[in-house]
């Protein structure tokens, strides 16, 4: 009865409307987001305006949802391989290569992010914390779809809590420094900045985190209507916004220090003067969305490897090697992560955002609205042929 409750709970509306959008926001969370470092470098560095480029992320973040959602759901492409044939045709093998280099990119990032964490919290030494993401994160993918939606889930709920309460203490804290930058319109970290910076930034944020999208095909199966699809995008972008701006808010009572902003992990920073509790709780919570980050990446390539194997009559991956491929990207991964986490951000997404945009973000936007709308078109001519044959 209880397995029965759990399986309607999945099936039913959470399946269908915010399933997804815990997905994909489990998956972006991790590595510079959770530690704060993108949130400097996509926003936070513009102090009193920054919190534009958060408008433009949500906005940005919700519509590229709901157009791979519906465009998933008209045409069954749950995989991200089946998705980008419908918006590049043949030439979408270089999204493949984008994206490879992406997800490594990130899980370099997530790694990175994990080593300074524990060492920072624990003292723990930088590979134990690689070993324990490699491990989680085989085990995951060896059990596959339906323990990663229950992990996923949860991690979703503990780090919402988690970023509410670090929200609070450092808000509650600093919010007379942070009125005073609102108030003096403080830009100090990057100088006078333009209004178009300021929101291209935002744009080039969602762009490199394209990436992740994908991680929740799997779960778009669910969604059979364009209200589902149009309200799980909307869902999805709030989800992936909420903790940028409780980031935000929280670096605005410390602006411009350089302490802060040019930290590896800027919410220990912030976190340092609240006693070690506070620490330990900060890295349980990033260390879950690390996990998360990764196996999400991960699993989004195995069912696109899965996909290619059934097209040519092939069996699928076993669960074996659905855990051996997530510990040997690990572990390449963080091979790369030792250039660290800053290092990462400023230059290998800049370069990979802009690639992105131009192979998935764009065409999405013009092929994908193009599609929908000649779908809906085309529905809506059928219904008006019925309506004019008698009886019906």
């Amino acid at each position: 009865m209880a397995e029965h409750k759990k399986q309607s709970f999945f099936e039913g509306a959470f399946g269908r409307y915010v399933l997804p959008g815990v997905v994909i926001q489990s998956t972006l969370i991790g590595g510079g987001y959770a530690t704060g470092r993108e949130v400097v470098a996509f926003g936070g560095k513009f102090g009193a305006i920054g919190w534009i480029t958060g408008l433009t992320i949500l906005v940005g973040f919700a519509v590229m949802a709901f157009l791979m959602f519906e465009v998933a759901r008209l045409f069954r492409a749950y995989d991200y391989r089946s998705l980008v044939k419908q918006i590049l045709g043949p030439l979408w093998f270089l999204y493949d290569i984008i994206y490879f280099l992406l997800a490594i990119l990130m899980i370099s990032i997530v790694v990175a992010a994990t080593g300074s964490i524990l060492e920072s919290t624990l003292g723990l030494n930088y590979w134990v914390g690689v070993a324990i993401i490699a491990a989680l994160a085989g085990v995951l993918n060896f059990y596959g779809t339906r323990l990663i939606e229950r992990f996923k889930t949860f991690g979703t709920t503990a780090l919402f809590i988690g970023y509410i309460i670090f929200g609070i203490l450092v808000i509650s804290g600093t919010w007379g420094d942070a009125k005073e930058v609102f108030a003096s319109g403080d830009t100090s970290f990057v100088g006078e900045v333009s209004m178009w910076t300021i929101i291209w930034t935002g744009m080039l944020y969602v762009g490199y985190n394209l990436a992740v999208y994908p991680a929740a095909l799997f779960t778009v199966r669910r969604q059979n209507s364009l209200k589902q699809t149009l309200l799980g995008g909307l869902i999805a972008g709030v989800l992936m916004t909420v903790p940028w701006f409780l980031t935000y808010f929280s670096l605005m009572g410390f602006y411009p220090s350089e302490e802060v902003f040019t930290a590896e992990v800027p919410w220990l920073e912030m976190l340092s003067g609240y006693g070690l509790w506070v620490v330990i709780a900060f890295g349980v919570v990033v260390g879950w969305t690390l996990i998360e980050t990764a196996t999400g990446l991960i699993h989004a390539f195995i069912d696109r490897v899965n996909f290619n194997l059934e097209e040519v009559g092939k069996p699928q991956l076993s669960k074996g090697k659905n855990g051996l491929i997530a510990i040997i990207a690990l572990f390449l991964s963080a091979i790369l992560s030792s250039v660290g986490i800053g290092g990462l951000v400023d230059i290998g997404y800049t370069i990979l955002g802009y690639a992105m945009l131009i192979i998935y973000g764009i065409p999405m936007l013009i092929i994908g609205s193009y599609k929908i709308i000649k779908a809906l078109k085309g529905k809506r001519a059928d219904t008006e042929v019925d309506n004019s044959v008698p009886g019906k």
